[in-house]
């Protein structure tokens, strides 16, 4: 594997989410109307304390307790939700700018905005506020406390912000790119059309990577995070699987070329060396420990195989014909399976 890092990096955004709906306000209800308060002039007075003791309302005044509506039990008086100040709610200017590293060049298209509220809805997801798919956006919002997210290709960044006035946010991405390629051992190039690319978090194990993007084309770039990320690289469909891990430096695009010991190979059915291939044939190839890898029915099955030792099995009508063979990293074959020898 060789990797090659260049510098500024011009990246290109990769992908949209769909939008999410729009919060929906629940009509207002009137507040039920208050218990009507006892007549206190219809009310028998309270008993007389005896000298030196103090009454049950001198008691509660002291204690700040105070009696339920209904007189049965006494509990601390509680604030009126109601009498909280709503402060200003007219929308203030808010300007959003995003950076790929601090202090770097800003970003001018491509970019992918959402702004969400902070306080949960029934669901317990935040509500999106604002969507803007402009490289500067200049929004309208209530004072409040909001978070913001940012998606430019893969590489994305959230942060949290308060609107009390003008405001301006600035998001710093800390992204690069990746360049993708790969060819046989001995840089013997392969077909662009039997490449592909999975790109995943680091990890020790599959089990603890995320993915990231996959069936990647090569010479592709993507836009991401930097950080260190494993990449899995194929030659054609069967066993061909080269890894890696790779980092993507802020600001930079990184080429990396992954190098696969393999080689294509073709087989066919015939009656004498160099003859025509035999029609309606099934094929299944094994690897040298009985691993059924490859099958096929026709008469020009192609495949792609790492380097090592295989066998191959040709089946027509009640007749099964067989040939063990090499493949040898680069050298690509044709194996003739031959129906008099066996």
């Amino acid at each position: 594997m060789k990797t090659s890092a260049s510098a500024p990096l011009l990246l290109v955004l990769i992908g949209l989410m769909a939008a999410l709906p729009a919060p929906v306000s629940a009509a207002g209800k009137s507040p039920p109307l208050p218990r009507p308060r006892p007549d206190v002039a219809a009310q028998p007075g309270p008993p007389a304390a005896a000298p030196g003791q103090e009454t049950d309302q001198q008691r509660l005044a002291r204690t700040g307790m105070s009696n339920t509506a209904d007189g049965d039990s006494l509990m601390p008086p509680v604030a009126d939700a109601a009498a909280k100040p709503t402060g200003d709610t007219t929308p203030q200017t808010v300007t959003l700018q995003a950076e790929i590293t601090e202090k770097g060049a800003k970003i001018g298209d491509g970019l992918v905005w959402r702004v969400f509220d902070t306080r949960p809805d029934k669901n317990g997801q935040l509500a999106m506020v604002a969507k803007s798919e402009q490289a500067a956006p200049t929004l309208k919002l209530p004072p409040g406390d909001y978070v913001v997210h940012v998606a430019f290709g893969r590489a994305q960044a959230s942060d949290t912000f308060t609107v009390g006035g003008k405001t301006s946010k600035q998001i710093i991405l800390d992204a690069g790119g990746l360049r993708l390629n790969a060819a046989i051992a001995g840089d013997i190039p392969i077909p662009i059309n039997l490449l592909r690319f999975d790109v995943s978090t680091a990890g020790a194990s599959d089990a603890d990577r995320a993915l990231v993007a996959e069936k990647v084309s090569a010479n592709d770039i993507l836009t991401l995070n930097a950080g260190t990320y494993h990449i899995v690289s194929y030659f054609g469909d069967l066993n061909a699987t080269v890894r890696a891990d790779l980092r993507v430096e802020p600001g930079q695009l990184t080429d990396a070329t992954l190098f696969h010991k393999a080689a294509q190979v073709s087989f066919k059915l015939v009656s004498e060396t160099g003859g025509e291939a035999i029609a309606d044939v099934d094929w299944t190839v094994k690897t040298a420990e009985g691993q059924t890898i490859f099958t096929n029915t026709g008469t020009f099955p192609a495949a792609v195989l790492e380097e090592g030792d295989y066998q191959v099995l040709a089946k027509r009508a009640d007749k099964v014909y067989s040939r063990k063979f090499q493949i040898v990293p680069g050298k690509s074959q044709e194996i003739e399976v031959l129906t008099t020898v066996y």
